[in-house]
């Protein structure tokens, strides 16, 4: 079976016969599939009235369990985005009815974001379409070869998740 990469490679052997374009044979793949798995991420999340980035502070919140509330910087942690852009998407998730504000019972100054029910619902719901979508893109790979391509990426990120700073 040959893929748009396969045609690629070819095409930069031929052009170029004094480059290795190998890593092209994994990377072009990895990154194909990305934009895969993001217009499937879209779409999922679309069916259940999300964008990707309410999908993302939401199951933040859902993750933390019961009472599902994190502060605003733990928010911040998970989700990579600066101060300014929380702040904007915890008051656009507010005025959805998906999240509420509460105070900080351990910090006068400070505040809670805390899932509301119609909140955890949509997390819960949304994620269930997100692996749905996620398990047709898998279905051609065994449990076996799921589990040795999650193991080979793992080593190929984990680098790069543990950079400190």
């Amino acid at each position: 079976m040959e893929d748009e990469v396969d045609r690629l490679v070819a095409a930069w052997r031929r052009e170029r016969p004094d480059l290795d374009v190998e890593p092209l044979e994994v990377l072009s793949r990895v990154s194909r599939l990305a934009r895969h798995l993001d217009r499937a991420r879209r779409l999922a999340f679309s069916e259940h009235q999300l964008e990707p980035w309410e999908f993302d502070v939401l199951t933040a919140l859902r993750r933390a369990g019961t009472p599902y509330q994190l502060s605003p910087g733990q928010l911040l942690t998970q989700t990579l985005v600066t101060s300014g852009t929380m702040t904007n998407r915890i008051d656009r998730l507010a005025k959805k009815g998906l999240v509420e504000r509460l105070p900080d019972p351990s910090d006068r100054r400070g505040v809670l974001v805390r899932l509301t029910d119609t909140g955890r619902d949509r997390a819960d719901q949304s994620l269930a379409g997100l692996l749905a979508q996620e398990r047709a893109i898998l279905g051609e790979l065994s449990q076996a070869q799921r589990a040795e391509l999650a193991g080979l990426l793992r080593q190929l990120t984990a680098p790069f998740d543990n950079v400190p700073g």
